[in-house]
C-alpha cells in the first residue's frame, strides 16, 4: 500500500480476532506498525496484545509499555527522518512515532537503490539500525528486539503456537518458532505465510502452510475461531 496510514484490518479479521480472544491461551497481534495504530484499526480488547514497532512498544491488560532503551535514541531518530525527507523527494518517509523510521520505495521501485544507501549512510551517522522491510528499508534504535524475540516469550512454554506474516521482518519469528520446538519449550508450530506479490520467495519457502493475501489469513483464523472451544460460562 502506497500510504502505509491507510491501511486498515479486514472487517472480517476484525470481529474474528475478537472472536479468537478468550477461546485460545493468547492471541497478539505482533507488528512492525506503531502502537498507536494498532490500538486505532484493531478490536479495543482487553485480552487482545497488540505488540507494535517489532516489540519496542506493547499493549496488554489496558496497560501500555515502550521499551525504555529506546530513550538515548530518539532524537537520532527524529534526524535521520529529516535528512531521508530532505534527501529522498518525491518517496514516502513514514514516521513510526519518535521510536523508528521507515524509507519506502514502493511507489518508485526504481530509486531502490538511492533509498537504501541513503538509509543505511543515515543508520551509520545516527547510531541506528538499519532493518530490510518490504519495499523499504527501516531505522530504528540498536535495541535486541525483533519479532523472534517476541514470539519466543510470548510462545515459549506453550502446547502450540501459529504464527502467520508477510514480510522480511517475519523469518525472525518463524526461527524463533523452530528454536523453542527444538528446545522442548514448545510442541507444536504452524509457520503460515501470506502470499501476496511481495513476499519474499525465503518466507514462502519457510512456511508450513501457504494462504492468499489478508483474506486467506482471515479465512484461516475463522475456521480456528470455529472449531475453538467457546468462552466460559
Amino acid at each position: 500500500m502506497a500510504d502505509p496510514d491507510a491501511a486498515r484490518a479486514l472487517p472480517e479479521a476484525f470481529d474474528t480476532l475478537s472472536r479468537l480472544v478468550g477461546r485460545i491461551g493468547l492471541v497478539a497481534v505482533v507488528s512492525g506498525r506503531p502502537l498507536s495504530f494498532l490500538t486505532a484499526v484493531l478490536p479495543d480488547d482487553p485480552g487482545l496484545v497488540l505488540v507494535g514497532q517489532h516489540g519496542l512498544e506493547r499493549a496488554a491488560g489496558g496497560r501500555r509499555q515502550v521499551d525504555p532503551r529506546v530513550g538515548p535514541w530518539r532524537a537520532g531518530v527524529a534526524a535521520a527522518a529529516r535528512e531521508a525527507e530532505a534527501g529522498l523527494p518525491g518517496l514516502v518517509v513514514e514516521r513510526k512515532g519518535e521510536i523508528a523510521v521507515n524509507l519506502h520505495w514502493r511507489t518508485a521501485p526504481e530509486r531502490a537503490a538511492e533509498a537504501e544507501a541513503l538509509g543505511r549512510r543515515l543508520a551509520e551517522r545516527h547510531g541506528l539500525a538499519a532493518v530490510p522491510m518490504r519495499m523499504g528499508l527501516e531505522l530504528r534504535p540498536p535495541v535486541p528486539v525483533d519479532k523472534g524475540t517476541v514470539v519466543e516469550e510470548l510462545a515459549g512454554g506453550r502446547h502450540a503456537a501459529l504464527f502467520a506474516g508477510d514480510d522480511q521482518g517475519d523469518l525472525v519469528a518463524f526461527a524463533a518458532l523452530d528454536g523453542l520446538v527444538a528446545g522442548g519449550r514448545l510442541e507444536h508450530a504452524v509457520r503460515v505465510a501470506v502470499r501476496s506479490e511481495e513476499a519474499p520467495a525465503a518466507l514462502l519457502e519457510a512456511a508450513d502452510h501457504q494462504v492468499d493475501g489478508p483474506p486467506g489469513l482471515a479465512a484461516l483464523l475463522a475456521r480456528i475461531a470455529d472449531a475453538a472451544p467457546g468462552p466460559p460460562a
